[in-house]
């Protein structure tokens, strides 16, 4: 129980701190001040973030199961978890951020598009969803099914790449910062972003938040690489980044 609490402790606390700062900002400090920024002006009601924080909840309790049971053994020895930095050389060790980087969104756009199937989204994903208008709160609220599905990326990471523990930790320090942008409902990329040579291929938080507003298109995650390839950006996409831009 206690190695529960202290896992537990240690992914939810970044979670919170992080979004709590989000909430703050955004959503009371300076809430008057920036409301004409807003992507969607409205803001949510308060029952929606309580549901968002709560199912925020549930899915940073799974997330502790699985990364406890992975490091358990036997588990743990046929995995490709490795304890020594220098066992695969410093290079290796800070190549492999970006290896986890693309092998993420590739995981994530492909599963998202699974989920948006008919048969599935209402059964796994329909939780995440009912935030039409999402706050920081959503960026973790999902339903048990799919906690597990967005946590698996950890177990093809330990399955297929040798992994020390601290890139676990610091990676996800820094997705949990991106969702929590993605759901921000503010948009921090400056104006003109979305058109430049790196921004064209840079999800945004305009654009994950028409996702959750018209429920298809923009399946991406840190970049727009699949939803360009496969053609599933949505085609108002520019012009939405542009209207918030010069309000």
């Amino acid at each position: 129980m206690y190695l529960f609490f202290r896992i537990f402790f240690k992914i939810s606390s970044k979670y919170y701190f992080i979004v709590t700062i989000a909430f703050l900002l955004f959503y009371i400090i300076y809430k008057n001040r920036l409301k004409f920024k807003k992507i969607q002006l409205k803001f949510p009601d308060k029952k929606d973030y309580i549901r968002e924080a709560l199912y925020s909840l549930l899915t940073m309790i799974i997330f502790t199961i699985i990364i406890i049971g992975l490091n358990s053994k036997p588990i743990v020895d046929h995995t490709n978890r490795y304890l020594n930095i220098d066992e695969n050389g410093k290079i290796y060790y800070y190549l492999v951020f970006i290896i986890m980087f693309f092998m993420h969104d590739l995981y994530f756009y492909i599963l998202h598009r699974i989920m948006h199937h008919p048969k599935i989204f209402k059964i796994i994903h329909l939780v995440h969803h009912q935030s039409t208008n999402p706050s920081p709160w959503a960026a973790y609220a999902f339903h048990p099914l799919e906690a597990i599905i967005e946590q698996g990326i950890i177990i093809v990471f330990y399955f297929t790449i040798p992994i020390h523990i601290s890139h676990i930790i610091i990676f996800f320090g820094f997705s949990i910062i991106y969702n929590v942008y993605g759901h921000l409902g503010f948009e921090l990329y400056p104006k003109g972003f979305n058109r430049t040579i790196i921004g064209k291929w840079v999800n945004t938080s305009v654009c994950h938040n028409q996702h959750h507003q018209y429920f298809r298109g923009n399946y991406g995650l840190y970049t727009l690489i699949w939803d360009r390839m496969f053609g599933t950006i949505r085609i108002d996409y520019d012009n939405k980044f542009e209207e918030v831009k010069n309000r």
